[in-house]
């Protein structure tokens, strides 16, 4: 899983590097089209993959209920949010997907319920299916930033 985790970590710096470049009202702009916005995107892959790992395992996310329920799959910016909420955002970029790593190592996830992820189709059946299908569904998203920031620069 080593590899894995690196892919993730590498996904995680692009997006730390699309919040640090764009002001926080381009984060927050839904382009005429779109469902939500760039700001959305980056909070929503930190939750799924909370979700995905941590709650199939049957463990506890760090994350709040609030935080949770902003970002989940189905969901959409309500509001702008302010620099704060992006700081945090940003700051759980990296410190979800290292505990996630450093629980891996630990052997934290014992337990698995199955999940059929609407994006693909398959079914999750343990922690490792499910980090490989983090990796690629944060490498949606990124698709998904890569063309709302095309949309808000015309």
């Amino acid at each position: 899983m080593d590899f894995t985790f690196q892919v993730l970590k590498n996904i995680r710096n692009i997006f730390d590097k699309i919040i640090e470049n764009n002001t926080l009202e381009d984060l927050n702009k839904i382009p005429k089209g779109f469902n939500n916005n760039i700001i959305w995107n980056i909070g929503h892959i930190i939750v799924s993959e909370q979700l995905l790992a941590y709650k199939l395992s049957g463990l506890e996310s760090t994350l709040s209920d609030d935080m949770i329920n902003k970002y989940r799959k189905d969901s959409k910016p309500e509001n702008n949010l302010t620099q704060d909420d992006v700081n945090e955002i940003k700051g759980l970029l990296f410190s979800t997907i290292e505990k996630t790593q450093s629980d891996y190592a630990a052997g934290v996830f014992k337990n698995y319920n199955a999940y059929t992820v609407s994006t693909t189709g398959n079914t999750l059946t343990n922690i490792d299916e499910a980090l490989q299908f983090i990796a690629i569904h944060e490498g949606l998203h990124y698709g998904y930033v890569l063309a709302l920031l095309k949309a808000i620069k015309n």
